[in-house]
């Protein structure tokens, strides 16, 4: 089934109410948030406080997209913030079936998001930790850019 999730890294921030606004009246399902370290991705994007932003003007439910380096060490930090489902790379953790299987420990759903480059291969084995995957039609770190035509 799919499900209709705009990123919220693309709203003018300035206008946020308002935007969130137009969000709900298009009956989107859910909120995309992009997390980006700056280390993972050459970007820097959402943090915390911007989801906490978020969360006080809407009861749309979300989902988290961590493109950060070691995100074992935030798991913690964004579980909290109460996202229905916490997206990881396949390329970020050291163990990433243990990672995946700590998000579905915290009641969350597992995400397992894979850059256009990495085989499909690469992830038969977590796949009995992961709920969702998410097959990246870009590099990751941008908004904005062409999709990968053969993704």
């Amino acid at each position: 089934m799919a499900k209709f999730a705009p990123s919220m890294m693309c709203v003018d921030f300035a206008q946020l109410a308002s935007e969130i606004k137009e969000l709900e009246k298009a009956n989107v399902d859910m909120l995309h948030i992009d997390v980006m370290d700056g280390h993972f991705v050459p970007n820097y994007a959402l943090s915390t406080e911007d989801i906490k932003a978020i969360r006080s003007l809407t009861d749309i439910p979300y989902d988290v997209h961590l493109m950060i380096t070691n995100p074992d060490d935030h798991l913690d930090l964004f579980a909290n913030l109460g996202p229905e489902i916490m997206y990881i790379h396949a390329e970020a953790p050291p163990h990433l079936h243990r990672t995946l299987g700590n998000i579905q420990a915290k009641g969350i759903k597992s995400g397992l998001a894979i850059n256009p480059g990495t085989p499909l291969h690469a992830i038969e084995d977590v796949l009995d930790v992961t709920d969702v995957v998410m097959i990246m039609s870009v590099n990751p770190g941008f908004a904005g850019q062409k999709f990968i035509r053969c993704i």
